[in-house]
């Protein structure tokens, strides 16, 4: 079930990196490598840190195909789709919190502590998506807007957590996914971000030169 639960978050992660190549003009090409990094750039930077190698989605080809799959939807049929947005950011929170499970799941059976594995569930839910952002030269959406990396944390923490108290395997996985699409699934409604830095009015070597003229 877990396998067919990640295929079906890796469908909806390409798809929304298809619509950002959409949103620059990108030829074929360029939708489909924008859906794969996003479905399975996440995944593939967790195993290489952890030294899973070959990465899972290379092992298992599907999830490339399911990357193609979810591109070529964008690219023949993104009006279509785009009208059901909605449905899909609610079926992208699904895809976080399942991802988010996953990566924790990975790094505890690597022995990483309690930091590596919150890490790791965060890397595994939005590094495909940083991926995405890098490649089309914007500031990556996990640390400008929404709520992503901070909800794929707390599925980690909740996760940790669970495995102190030593509750059944099944049920940390369940419960780390629902935190986390549950947060983002809040954020979404709400429009929750945590607070921004705000802008300073000159440079910090101008603000220095400034106060030690006056």
């Amino acid at each position: 079930m877990l396998y067919y639960l990640d295929l079906a978050g890796t469908l909806v992660f390409a798809i929304s990196g298809g619509f950002r190549a959409v949103k620059h003009e990108l030829d074929l090409l360029g939708v489909l490598v924008l859906a794969a990094a996003t479905g399975i750039g996440g995944g593939l930077i967790r195993d290489v840190l952890l030294g899973a190698t070959p990465a899972a989605s290379l092992q298992d080809e599907t999830y490339l195909v399911v990357c193609i799959i979810g591109g070529v939807l964008v690219f023949v049929a993104a009006p279509r789709l785009a009208r059901q947005w909605q449905n899909l950011m609610v079926a992208d929170a699904i895809g976080l919190g399942l991802f988010a499970a996953m990566g924790a799941a990975k790094g505890a059976a690597f022995g990483l502590g309690p930091i590596g594995v919150m890490l790791m569930a965060a890397l595994t839910a939005t590094g495909g998506g940083v991926v995405r952002d890098l490649l089309v030269l914007e500031i990556p959406s996990v640390i400008s807007k929404g709520f992503y990396a901070t909800a794929a944390l707390a599925g980690g923490l909740c996760f940790i957590v669970l495995g102190w108290v030593g509750v059944p395997a099944t049920v940390q996985l369940l419960a780390t996914m629902g935190v986390t699409t549950g947060l983002r699934g809040y954020a979404i409604l709400t429009n929750l971000r945590l607070p921004r830095a705000q802008r300073l009015p000159a440079s910090p070597g101008e603000m220095h030169a400034r106060g030690k003229r006056e």
